[in-house]
């Protein structure tokens, strides 16, 4: 079944297929990660931000309820965070080569980069506790699956579409904030902001695509992107960090001193690209749109076309 809800069924019953599919989905990778721990996590915390993305969008239809889901969510993606991430610094690595080839010929970053490699293994290999913490996230898991029993929405018509509406509004509204807090003062944390933002409201559209304003399909889109150069820049400024913090443990000084140039320079180009794609999503009130969700959902649009409007 899909990501996404119908609005010819309850929307109680749907959002409990849904969160029911991907906790299912999250199990199965909790059983992979514990013979593939950065493959089976990863994919496991992809789950865990659709299923906060879900409550977010539902929460003023059962305030209590979801801010609980959501934290008990929020708390088994932070024990599973780690593989991942030191996997995302090798491939900014990489992103720099493949972006600046004439600079980083004749393996200039061949020894950041097999530091970053050595670094990830020797984590791994001390990562006691893993089983635990895994056994801990599947009982987390079936105790949210338990939970949806308690949940309590509105399934009227008019108070479904005002839920969602209100959800998808809240969204957008704290995407354009993230947006110029992050024009503003460019702040990691802001651009941090802005890119959980982009991601929750990416998940919003694919929840309503059924009765999303068109052009949806080319927001989805463009969110998609814009979520992987946020996530380019966060990794950036990640690894700038480190640096800071690690400098004699990730290679020779000269080696150091080009990856801190050609991240500077990444790093800048991100910064403009992201805020202007932003621009383009969230440059406009997200009211009017908010309207017309709630107003397709009553009246039960189930399939919306593309049209030749902006993003």
């Amino acid at each position: 079944m899909s990501y996404r809800i119908e609005p010819r069924l309850p929307v109680t019953a749907e959002v409990r297929r849904i969160a029911s599919v991907e906790i299912d989905a999250a199990l199965d990778d909790l059983s992979v990660s514990r013979t593939a721990p950065e493959t089976g996590l990863h994919a496991c915390r992809k789950k865990i931000k659709k299923l906060r993305a879900l409550f977010r969008l539902v929460q003023s239809g059962d305030e209590a309820f979801c801010r609980a889901e959501n934290m008990r969510y929020r708390d088994i993606s932070r024990s599973l965070a780690g593989a991942r991430e030191d996997t995302a610094l090798i491939e900014t690595v990489d992103r720099l080569v493949k972006t600046f080839p004439g600079q980083t010929a004749g393996g200039k970053l061949d020894a950041v980069r097999a530091a970053l490699v050595s670094r990830r293994s020797l984590k791994a290999r001390e990562g006691t506790g893993r089983e635990d913490t895994i056994d801990a996230a599947v009982n987390a898991f079936e105790q949210g699956r338990l939970a949806l029993a308690n949940m309590d929405l509105p399934d009227e018509p008019q108070a479904a579409a005002d839920m969602l509406a209100d959800g998808a509004r809240k969204a957008m509204r704290r995407a354009r904030r993230a947006l110029k807090a992050a024009a503003k003062d460019g702040r990691m944390e802001d651009f941090h902001e802005l890119r959980k933002a982009v991601k929750s409201h990416w998940q919003h559209v694919l929840l309503l695509h059924r009765f999303w304003p068109a052009p949806v399909r080319r927001r989805r889109k463009a969110l998609e992107t814009l979520g992987d150069r946020l996530g380019d820049l966060n990794d950036v400024f990640v690894l700038q960090g480190l640096i800071a913090t690690e400098p004699g443990e990730l290679g020779p000084k000269e080696q150091i001193a080009l990856l801190l140039r050609l991240l500077k320079r990444s790093e800048k180009s991100l910064r403009k690209e992201c805020l202007r794609k932003a621009n383009n999503l969230f440059g406009d009130a997200p009211k009017p749109r908010a309207g017309k969700i709630a107003g397709r959902y009553r009246a039960g649009v189930s399939d919306v076309g593309d049209g030749p409007a902006h993003v």
